[in-house]
Parts: C-alpha cells; sequence; structure tokens
C-alpha cells in the first residue's frame, strides 16, 4: 500500500494511493492514479470516507510529519571511507528536528551561513506502533513502511562545530517522500541519487553495515520510538554540493521517486 499526504481545495489529508508505475526519471505519475482519502490516521488498518482525487488535482505533502527524525552516520563503507574514517563498529545516530522535513518538489533552501551544503540520498524507515527496546528479530514488526529521503548536510558547518546538529537541522534538510510504502522488502534495494539528472550515488541497502532491524534495535533501546517517527538509514559514496537552481532527486526501487529543487535562503 501507498500512504501518502496531500492538500487539496479541501485541506490536507492522510491518502492511499493507486500503484501505478513511476517514471524514475521525472517521477511524473500516471494521470488515471488516484487519492483516497483516510479517515484518521495511516497506522493500523486504515479506514477510508470515499473521497478521492486524481493526483492531478493535488500537491503531495511530505508523507508523515514525524515527532523525530533519527539519522544513522556512516553506515556504508564507502561512505565512511570518503569522509576519511574506519566503518563505525555500532551504529552512529543523531537527529534532525521535525521542521526540517519538507515533501516533494519544496525547495531545499541553502542558509547564507553555509557555502557547502550536500545532498545525502538515504532509505527512510517510518515507524508504524510505540517501539520500546524492540529486539532486532522482531524489528520489522513495528515498520509502517519506507520512503525516500535526503539527509541534507552543510558540510562545512558540520566540520567547525564538530558535532552534527546545526549542519543537519536546518528547515527544509530533510525531504522525504513521495510517499510510504507498506509492501516492500527493504533488505535489498537500490538506492540512486541524481543531480540535475546525472546519477551521483548508486548503491544498494543490501550494502549497509548495520541493518534495518539492528538499527531499529539499537535506537528503541535508546528512546521510544512512537508512531510516524522516521529513521534514516545512512548514505552510500558520492556525497556532494548542491548549489541553487540545481534540482536533486533521490530513487528507490519499489518506492518511487523524490525531487527537490535547491535555492539560497534570503
Amino acid at each position: 500500500m501507498r500512504l501518502g499526504r496531500v492538500i487539496s481545495t479541501d485541506g490536507v489529508a492522510f491518502v492511499k494511493i493507486d500503484e501505478g508505475d513511476v517514471d524514475m526519471t521525472s517521477g511524473r505519475v500516471p494521470a488515471e492514479m488516484r487519492a483516497h482519502e483516510i479517515k484518521d490516521h495511516p497506522f493500523g488498518t486504515p479506514t477510508f470516507t470515499g473521497r478521492s482525487w486524481s493526483l492531478a488535482e493535488v500537491r503531495l505533502l511530505a508523507p508523515i510529519l514525524a515527532s523525530k527524525v533519527i539519522c544513522v552516520g556512516k553506515n556504508y563503507a564507502d561512505h565512511a571511507a570518503e569522509m576519511g574514517s574506519a566503518p563505525p563498529a555500532d551504529p552512529v545516530i543523531f537527529i534532525k528536528p521535525s521542521t526540517s522535513i519538507i515533501g516533494p518538489d519544496v525547495p531545499i533552501n541553502r542558509p547564507p551561513t553555509s557555502q557547502e551544503v550536500h545532498f545525502e540520498g538515504e532509505l527512510a524507515v517510518v515507524i508504524g506502533q510505540v517501539a520500546k527496546s524492540v529486539p532486532a528479530e522482531r524489528a520489522l514488526e513495528v515498520v509502517l513502511g519506507y520512503s525516500c529521503a535526503n539527509d541534507v548536510t552543510a558540510r562545512d558547518q558540520q566540520r567547525h562545530d564538530g558535532q552534527w546538529t546545526r549542519a543537519k537541522g536546518h528547515d527544509s534538510f530533510c525531504p522525504m517522500g513521495p510517499w510510504i510504502e507498506t509492501d516492500l522488502d527493504a533488505s535489498a534495494v537500490r538506492l540512486r541519487t541524481t543531480l540535475d539528472g546525472k546519477v551521483v550515488q548508486d548503491s544498494n541497502t543490501s550494502l549497509l553495515l548495520h541493518d534495518i532491524p539492528t538499527l531499529i534495535a539499537w535506537i528503541s533501546d535508546v528512546m521510544t520510538l512512537l508512531p510516524g517517527d522516521v529513521i534514516l538509514t545512512g548514505t552510500p559514496a558520492g556525497v556532494g554540493p548542491m548549489t541553487a537552481g540545481q534540482t536533486v532527486g533521490v530513487a528507490v526501487d519499489g518506492i518511487g521517486l523524490l525531487r527537490n529543487p535547491v535555492a539560497d535562503r534570503a
């Protein structure tokens, strides 16, 4: 099932989106695909109001507004190497604020305090129920689904500060979308990032140093995960700068394509 959030002339709603092939270059979806309004929320077994819209009539928003976004650093060996460090023995986690979340086609705003804003394409895991100290063997039971995400980073601020909160936490630094796919085995899916259509990252989640069940177990032992919370699983090698006027895309096979333009914040 594809779960999302849309805004229409009737307001904002959680929706189930029809299945259909997505153009993984442009992000275009078939005109006949529709968004069916969910009555309350997408957790558990959703019920529907009976209202629906074609995707041409609505705008896709970030599919969830998380209470927190927990990110995993250096979770691909090739990215750890390009950052000049050895692969970590344990997951390295940090948090992005909920205010950093934006949806498809919304600009990533480069702050005037940074001259080196990087893309980091990632697979996002969306939690579907309250989870505390979940063992790895049961971890997938608490997952609602998966989405595409971009862990945008002010790399110069990251180097300057020595910790990552400011560099990762600017408004618009967590694009997510276009929706949440609930029926996906995310253990071995292709992940690609493009910049103005050119592939700059190309990897597979089978190369994660710490897999998804391990991450959920590790994180939920530290903090309670709430429905809608998001885990960004890490980025592979190939990260690099974005400039105003460019467009960055993050594509995950089995999910779709997330595209965002880049702009300079006034």
